[in-house]
């Protein structure tokens, strides 16, 4: 990897700053390093975001969340070992340590093979009639209201494209004759766009009953409704890392109680907060399933996703939370289509983080 001493960082060095660190390189990963260059730990995605589950705070210090003990490769080995190295132990990136074990380089799998396409194929819930958002979906579907100048599913399925997706369902009822006007077979935009019609509302998962065989590779979901940056290949690395029946994408949300808030025990007062700010993971209407999971659906069974993953969970197989920690908004309301567009050139515009994101 070139300019590989620029993912070099200190163990004492916040958060925040890791984060920034790994958006603007395609590898994916910082390497946290003492003054005499010897490897300390890795910072990746996936460690920030376990990191933000369990509540770590973005200003605390790297060393934190960075994993101590990274498989590494010795300068010693081949460039053939190394590729081998990292696909048995499914990395994309392996630092080359001296016999010092100081840090003399990083190689990523993209170096030896090209990202290329994806083989997942996606699933866009573009159905609902958008009742919120009236009077402006009398007329027109809510993914096709114009944000930043274009359709907001149109935007969707740019950024899709541009990680490599290329195999696209759309899961349609309201109006459905508008997306296949508007989007056709998707080859205007480099995809293969089919419609699993829904002659009666099924819910946010059941259209996935109607999916052709499914290959064995995972199905990335997701509301047709969502505006985001989210990086999907990291999501993808995310659910295959934890081999979890089911990924979900979660945010964390802050409500704030507009009150003192009194504990009480026996009558007792035990303690007193002032407006107190609350934070939960919500629901981000983004999701990972193994191919597997598909099998707990009936074609034309209405089904919601939160239903789906709970009878994943009863069966006793695993489903993780996904924290976005980029851009995103769902649009539901008046409010949150005028922040959209508000939004949209700073997040999507041409030099923008998103706006220039390919495979990585």
């Amino acid at each position: 990897m070139k300019n590989w001493s620029d993912i070099l960082i200190t163990a004492d060095l916040p958060i925040i700053e890791a984060i920034k660190g790994l958006d603007r390189s395609a590898a994916q990963i910082c390497l946290v390093v003492d003054a005499r260059r010897h490897l300390l730990g890795t910072v990746t995605d996936g460690d920030i975001r376990r990191g933000i589950l369990r509540g770590v705070r973005l200003e605390d210090p790297v060393i934190i969340i960075m994993n101590p003990k990274p498989l590494t490769a010795s300068t010693a080995s081949t460039p053939h070992e190394r590729l081998m190295l990292m696909r048995s132990r499914k990395l994309r990136h392996i630092p080359l340590i001296d016999h010092h074990g100081m840090v003399v380089g990083v190689e990523t799998e993209s170096e030896f093979v090209a990202a290329g396409d994806l083989p997942n194929a996606v699933v866009l819930m573009v159905g609902g009639l958008g009742e919120r958002l009236r009077p402006l979906t009398a007329t027109t579907p809510k993914p096709l209201l114009p944000v930043g100048g274009r359709p907001l599913l149109e935007t969707i399925l740019i950024q899709l494209a541009g990680f490599g997706f290329r195999r696209v369902f759309l899961a349609v009822n309201y109006m459905a004759e508008k997306f296949q006007e508007t989007f056709g077979d998707g080859s205007r935009l480099g995809l293969e766009i089919a419609y699993l019609h829904e002659d009666s509302k099924l819910g946010t998962a059941g259209a996935l009953g109607a999916l052709p065989a499914p290959s064995e590779h995972p199905v990335l979901v997701m509301n047709g409704d969502v505006l985001t940056s989210v990086n999907y290949r990291a999501l993808l690395d995310f659910h295959q890392e934890h081999r979890a029946a089911a990924t979900m994408c979660v945010r964390e949300y802050d409500i704030e109680v507009p009150y003192g808030v009194v504990e009480v025990e026996h009558s007792r007062v035990r303690g007193l907060q002032e407006k107190p700010v609350l934070t939960h993971f919500i629901n981000a209407g983004i999701y990972v399933l193994d191919p597997a999971t598909l099998g707990r659906l009936t074609a034309g069974e209405h089904c919601d996703m939160t239903t789906l993953l709970q009878r994943i969970m009863a069966a006793g197989e695993e489903v993780v939370a996904f924290p976005i920690r980029e851009y995103w908004l769902d649009i539901g309301r008046l409010d949150d289509f005028a922040k959209a567009n508000g939004d949209y050139d700073q997040v999507f515009g041409s030099g923008s983080p998103a706006a220039g994101r390919k495979g990585e």
